[in-house]
């Protein structure tokens, strides 16, 4: 039982967390985690607080930096301690055991019914956990293939397109033929194999959880969740059209190799275009290209960024009229150029500026109407079953220390171990 002193700290603790009254009769101040990075992602995120705080006296909002790094560790011991940010930037994918928890704002009747309509119903799914909405996906960012342009037309291989895109087995053969002595046709950066692994899946039909009637969920690795993991694998081990030094490597790690001639192409996040016109050398041509395509052509998983509210924040209603703010088109716009990636908003996906063959745009436009949620969002363990289960399990799958067989076995003996001490 709490002591009184506990109880007064615990109020205290509160108090501070949440947005509270300047002074007596003052505005009404909302704190604001953004965990915007890229330089002009950060500058326009702040630029848009300056423009709420001049044309909304009533309520202040502060800009909080926050990082990707630590957001999930730092997020929930600050809900634990009562000071969690009013308005909260994060992923979809970092939501449910959050909204479950009780942390995150029902935003049910928050919201206009401009910015409901306006984000397609498909993107919605990815913040709605039960009868609630606890979140809204504002970016989102396919992966595709970034690649030297004069190595794919040297070797005279057929140039994928939206509309015409390579099947993975074309893809294979293609790194193949631009493979040769010390060079390969693809590097996969796959650190992080897991979301990789399953959202390019959904391009073959895999799904890897399936809910039953019951409600819960369990792991099954069908014919649809192999085609990518065998892939890569086949790349590695068996073509060596992809060097299995890169498999522990960040997406970042990949570039000097891709400009050095050392990897025709390199799957990555759309947002690396960026970091490609910052830091490629003066004559190197690149282009995007959609990542390969199976049974269900280009779907793909995302994991979209979203704006959540605190369920502690008593000012929810001003919390959700600042994320309306935000996202207005012209501003969503804003932040998509920013962070190079894509608007969820249907009419900030229309914007010219999106549809540029400069850069690649155009390419990553014509796959928005393809992505689909991520198949692991709603499902609670998900974090505790990437990090003990399925990252172990892949990483020793792409370096050849354990066999198909075995890696289905693990993903789905241990994951639903893991998984089955989260269902009701």
């Amino acid at each position: 039982m709490r002591t009184p002193a506990k109880v007064l700290l615990a109020l205290l603790l509160l108090v501070a967390g949440c947005s509270s009254p300047g002074h007596a009769g003052g505005p009404i101040t909302l704190r604001f985690q953004s965990l915007a990075w890229q330089q002009e992602s950060v500058a326009a995120n702040k630029d848009l607080v300056r423009q709420w705080n001049a044309t909304h006296p009533g309520v202040r909002v502060e800009y909080i930096q926050g990082s990707w790094d630590s957001v999930h560790d730092q997020l929930l011991t600050s809900f634990e301690g009562g000071q969690a940010p009013d308005v909260i930037h994060d992923a979809s994918d970092d939501l449910a055991d959050f909204a479950d928890g009780g942390y995150l704002a029902d935003l049910t009747g928050l919201l206009p019914a401009r910015l409901l309509s306006d984000i397609p119903r498909r993107d919605w799914q990815a913040t709605t956990f039960g009868h609630g909405v606890y979140g809204v996906p504002f970016l989102q960012e396919p992966r595709v293939l970034i690649a030297d342009a004069a190595r794919l037309r040297a070797a005279r291989v057929r140039i994928p397109t939206p509309e015409h895109p390579w099947s993975w087995a074309e893809f294979r053969q293609v790194a193949k033929e631009l493979s040769g002595p010390g060079t390969y046709g693809v590097a996969w950066p796959l650190k992080e194999p897991v979301s990789a692994t399953l959202n390019l899946s959904l391009s073959a039909g895999g799904r890897l959880f399936h809910r039953g009637a019951d409600g819960k969920v369990a792991v099954r690795f069908t014919a649809g969740d192999e085609v990518v993991p065998r892939t890569v694998h086949e790349q590695v081990a068996v073509d060596h059209s992809a060097p299995a030094s890169m498999l522990g490597s960040g997406g970042s790690d990949t570039l000097p190799g891709l400009f050095g001639g050392r990897y025709a192409m390199v799957p990555l996040g759309f947002s690396y275009r960026q970091q490609i016109v910052r830091q490629a050398p003066k004559g190197f041509r690149w282009e995007v290209l959609p990542a390969p395509a199976g049974s269900d052509g280009l779907t793909q998983g995302v994991s979209p960024q979203t704006l959540s509210v605190s369920a502690d924040c008593p000012h929810k209603k001003e919390a959700a009229a600042f994320i309306d703010f935000l996202l207005r088109p012209r501003n969503m716009v804003r932040l998509a150029l920013g962070d190079w990636m894509l608007p969820t908003g249907t009419r900030a996906l229309a914007d010219p500026a999106l549809h540029t063959a400069k850069y690649g745009w155009a390419t990553g436009t014509a796959l928005a109407a393809r992505l689909r949620t991520a198949p692991a969002q709603s499902v609670r363990g998900y974090p505790e079953w990437k990090d003990k289960v399925a990252t172990p399990a892949y990483q020793e799958y792409y370096s050849g220390a354990i066999s198909l067989t075995e890696l289905r076995h693990r993903l789905q003996r241990d994951g639903n171990l893991v998984l089955a001490r989260y269902q009701r």
